[in-house]
């Protein structure tokens, strides 16, 4: 089953009177969309009674949750204080998943902070091993963590290096951002063949069990030389030239695969409509094929 779904709470959700984000399971499943996953991207700030009611909202619609851990997590930090902040983020994310039932977070790796790309991945790597180690004290080690692509060329992300963090503990799978990744490569991957062989990396190092129901993000984008330069929603992107990725191939090259991914999409306050669209291609592009 591949479930889509939606990264945060969108416009629309607002727009028809919900206030809550244990409100977001029934709009979902109204909305005819299988998945959500919470932002703690500005910090673990939820509390153990909201997100057992979220949870139990979840498992009353069937609903899929993961978390996004704080974006000022710095995995490549040289600095003792920042490693164990940094630590104990993605901690406190995991028992804030743990509360309300959901089964992954999203982790960003973080920027390279003038180190060697090499140096800081290992210090990535060492990190997660810290985690996942303490995580296993805290019993809390039954939440998959997902290092996430990332779209700028200055921060860590490329598949390789997702593949490599990942490769730390079989805890972890990636979090895939197609948007991201086609940012990263200014515009280059956007054919069924180059995704097929972008998803084939981690296949291969990881193996299919461990990939098939991977984490991803999408939606469109716009990039500069540097890499990725802002979110937009399908309706603008008709009308940009180089906005992308197209979802045509990255559905048909996920198809072709045998992948079955929760794929949550992060257009800026559309996302519902645009996850929806995406689901709906989904099941016109198998009936093709």
């Amino acid at each position: 089953m591949i479930r889509f779904g939606v990264a945060a709470n969108p416009d629309d959700f607002y727009d028809k009177g919900y206030k809550n984000s244990e409100d977001m399971p029934k709009y979902l499943y109204e909305f005819g969309l299988d998945c959500y996953e919470y932002q703690c991207s500005r910090g673990v700030r939820i509390k153990e009674e909201k997100a057992c009611k979220l949870g139990i909202e979840a498992k009353k619609y069937n609903i899929f949750i993961s978390i996004h851990a704080p974006y000022y997590i710095s995995l490549s930090s040289q600095d003792t204080e920042k490693q164990e902040k940094s630590i104990n983020y993605i901690l406190d994310t995991m028992q804030a998943a743990k509360w309300m039932g959901a089964k992954e977070i999203v982790v960003h790796a973080g920027s390279l902070l003038d180190l060697e790309r090499t140096y800081a991945v290992e210090c990535n790597c060492k990190m997660l091993k810290r985690v996942i180690n303490e995580a296993r004290r805290r019993n809390l080690d039954d939440i998959r963590i997902c290092p996430e692509t990332m779209g700028k060329i200055n921060q860590l992300g490329s598949s390789e290096e997702i593949i490599k963090m990942c490769m730390v503990d079989d805890n972890f799978i990636p979090t895939i951002d197609f948007g991201h990744l086609y940012c990263r490569s200014l515009g280059k991957l956007n054919t069924k063949e180059e995704w097929i062989r972008e998803l084939s990396l981690y296949i291969d190092k990881l193996g299919f069990e461990r990939m098939k129901h991977f984490h991803s993000h999408f939606s469109k984008m716009l990039f500069t030389n540097m890499g990725e330069k802002c979110h937009i929603t399908f309706d603008k992107a008709k009308d940009i030239n180089n906005s992308g990725p197209d979802e045509i191939p990255v559905i048909e090259a996920i198809l072709e695969l045998g992948l079955e991914p929760n794929i949550f999409c992060e257009s800026a306050g559309t996302q519902s409509f645009d996850s929806k669209y995406l689901k709906d291609e989904l099941l016109r592009l198998k009936n093709i094929l």
